[in-house]
């Protein structure tokens, strides 16, 4: 069997590790220590599935989507409805139980960065029901085009700090983020919400997001009596597609898909799509693809999704795509948003712009597979947020075509 789990460097093959100050050192060592005591106790996983069930909604449901199966002419294709969680996504899994391991380390703040919001809704979503303050680190521009769920996550009582340096986005916010955690790490928790930063990070929001794929492959088992053929995930750093992956990863058989923003063009700055494009580096306290120039500087990126504008991705889809495990592609802006429209069109499901990258590389896949193979999508969330961008978008198509 493939071990996904690091070595005691805390990297996966040459990927991963620990990039940090000496000050941030022994807070990682408790926190991995705790993971790993905590990740086999019987009490703290009876309460963290006891959350999952009644408070997150799960599991959430695998649906046919017959009619985009119709439309693609191709493989019959599922859709894992992540978007029907508490919270609206997948985030909801990893802060459950990264709040739950603050809780038994005694913390009193949580802290998170934000692209997207779904991650820092979800941290506002726990920090209320467990009691903690917390605060929300979100770039200005991602503020601006996510402003429902800024509203959600100060209803939800989260201090939201706007980050103006840099490109103002998701990059941004995760530096604020780890200044401030180096300078509060004593009663502050960082809930890092993708599978990057130093271990035991990547590891942990791994462990909290595989259910999506343990349900996947159960619920497929038991209605098809057999794996699907291809499992297909948006990746940005990566958490929604390595949470289905891990669990079909010693299933030959069964191809990993990962979707990244193709942007508006191949030429730097343009796009987000740091396996497809970019080399190793270090970034946030790891070792992983990234997206950078030749004197090692990283560089701008874009993308029509908030949750997928970074430059960097964790240090397991940089191991998977090392190793041939998976297979990583991209997805325009403008094949998102297509993907979205239909989606909305055809299944009545508003999904998420960066499960709307998934879905534009699902048609694609399934028109190769053929009729009578079967398709996974992660669906990682859902579009509401995202109704403002879809908007402004078709606007500004339709004044382009006039």
């Amino acid at each position: 069997m493939m071990s996904m789990r690091p070595d005691s460097r805390g990297r996966f093959g040459e990927f991963g590790g620990r990039y940090v100050p000496e000050t941030v050192m022994p807070a990682l060592e408790a926190l991995a220590g705790e993971f790993e005591r905590l990740r086999e106790d019987a009490r703290f996983n009876e309460e963290l599935g006891a959350l999952r069930r009644d408070y997150a909604g799960r599991p959430t449901a695998l649906y046919e989507a017959r009619r985009l199966t119709e439309a693609w002419d191709g493989a019959r294709v599922f859709l894992k409805r992540e978007d029907l969680a508490h919270t609206g996504a997948h985030k909801i899994n990893n802060t459950i139980g990264q709040a739950l391991l603050a809780r038994e380390m005694k913390k009193e703040r949580l802290i998170a960065e934000t692209g997207a919001g779904q991650h820092g809704v979800a941290t506002a979503t726990v920090a209320a029901l467990f009691g903690f303050r917390a605060a929300v680190f979100m770039g200005a521009e991602d503020m601006r085009r996510q402003a429902p769920n800024v509203l959600r996550m100060r209803l939800l009582g989260a201090e939201v700090i706007a980050v103006t340096t840099g490109s103002a986005t998701l990059k941004d916010a995760t530096s604020e983020a780890i200044r401030d955690w180096v300078a509060t790490v004593r009663n502050t928790h960082y809930v890092i919400g993708s599978t990057v930063g130093p271990h035991p990070y990547p590891e942990i929001v791994a462990h909290f997001q595989r259910v999506i794929g343990e349900e996947t492959r159960a619920e497929f088992l038991r209605r098809e009596g057999r794996l699907p053929d291809c499992v297909v995930a948006a990746v940005g750093g990566g958490s929604n597609a390595l949470g289905i992956f891990l669990p079909f990863v010693d299933d030959d058989t069964v191809a990993l898909v990962g979707v990244e923003a193709g942007g508006r063009g191949a030429a730097p700055g343009e796009h987000a799509a740091s396996l497809t494009r970019g080399s190793p580096g270090v970034l946030h306290g790891a070792m992983s693809y990234l997206l950078q120039d030749a004197d090692r500087q990283v560089i701008a990126t874009h993308s029509i999704s908030a949750g997928l504008d970074y430059p960097g991705v964790g240090p397991q889809h940089s191991h998977l795509k090392t190793i041939g495990r998976a297979r990583y592609e991209t997805a325009s802006d403008t094949e998102a948003l297509d993907a979205f429209c239909e989606t909305a069109r055809l299944e009545g499901i508003l999904p998420a712009l960066e499960s709307s990258h998934a879905l534009a590389r699902a048609r694609i896949e399934a028109k190769a597979l053929g009729r009578g193979r079967c398709l996974v999508v992660c669906l990682s969330g859902r579009g509401d947020k995202d109704l403002g961008i879809v908007s402004e978008a078709r606007e500004e198509s339709a004044g382009g075509r006039s």
